[in-house]
């Protein structure tokens, strides 16, 4: 199997804005995706917690390496490769294959001058170019406060199911069949601008593995747990049972096991809604925050 840890980050603060454990099988030709919290706490104390403890500062401070040893620790699973993507490497692949077809969930209005931020899209089916995929994948909330509905997902958790299903129809659609000769050319475009562990042959070697696979075959999850508050701060706490039983299904699907692999995301948000009324591998990355016999691979994005 082949795991790796994505991760995207937001450019100005170099904190990672996306997390997610990517994992694929080319025996079963299975894939799946698991969601990382930005805001998953990482610390040892909950009543001396600061914004230290949350798991998308740790890229600014000791790289992509503690950051994948941090996610092996919290899944359990024997991640070896990472990959950090920024926002213009996502930007470059959708515009590459001519944008992607992708159903906007909610009308999105948000502006943010500080980091020349400014996402304004229509809610519904549509052509998605590479300036608007930044915008959808770091959508959190409207102007006027509005966000996702909740039993979408609410600000993070919203936006974290929508960058799974974004990044799970872009897979499909660069693996199309009319994408499909132009793979190497477009893996060898972005890989400049990738930071990562896996070299350029590493990731020539499952390209043949493509043309065979089914895009209907990946799953999509997220890391099961809570919102609550550490010290006043606000942190997402993952829950360690749950978590095991959500890493058992997915590596069960993985394996070609008849398995039912289910998202976790709406359970978490009415947990989440219940206990706090309020309130992470492949995914981009902002300026501030499975062959068989391989291993795992993280991805953010920075």
């Amino acid at each position: 199997m082949f795991y790796y840890c994505g991760v995207s980050q937001d450019i100005e603060a170099e904190l990672t804005d996306t997390i997610m454990v990517c994992s694929y099988n080319p025996k079963t030709q299975r894939a799946s995706m698991l969601s990382i919290p930005r805001d998953t706490f990482i610390g040892k104390s909950k009543t001396k917690a600061s914004g230290s403890d949350k798991i998308n500062s740790i890229y600014s401070r000791k790289g992509p390496e503690k950051m994948m040893q941090l996610v092996q620790e919290i899944t359990g699973m024997d991640i070896k490769y990472y990959v950090v993507v920024n926002n213009q490497v996502v930007i470059d692949l959708v515009d590459a294959i001519d944008g992607v077809n992708f159903e906007v969930p909610i009308n999105m209005d948000y502006d943010d001058k500080t980091q020349n931020l400014h996402i304004h899209l229509k809610a519904g089916y549509q052509k998605i170019d590479g300036e608007h995929a930044e915008q959808l994948l770091r959508f959190r909330h409207n102007n006027n406060g509005t966000s996702y509905p909740a039993e979408y997902g609410d600000n993070d958790y919203g936006r974290m199911r929508t960058q799974r299903e974004f990044m799970m129809e872009l897979a499909k659609q660069t693996i199309s069949l009319k994408n499909i000769p132009r793979i190497k050319t477009i893996t060898s475009a972005i890989f400049e601008n990738l930071e990562t562990n896996l070299t350029l042959d590493e990731i020539y070697a499952y390209i043949p593995w493509a043309a065979g696979f089914d895009t209907t075959n990946i799953s999509s999850n997220q890391l099961p747990g809570v919102s609550d508050k550490g010290n006043g701060i606000w942190f997402f706490f993952h829950n360690e049972k749950e978590t095991l039983k959500t890493i058992k299904q997915m590596t069960n699907y993985l394996e070609g096991n008849n398995v039912v692999e289910e998202d976790v995301s709406n359970t978490t948000n009415e947990t989440n809604e219940v206990n706090t009324k309020n309130s992470i591998t492949n995914t981009t990355k902002t300026k501030k925050t499975t062959n068989t016999t391989k291993s795992t691979k993280t991805k953010t994005k920075k």
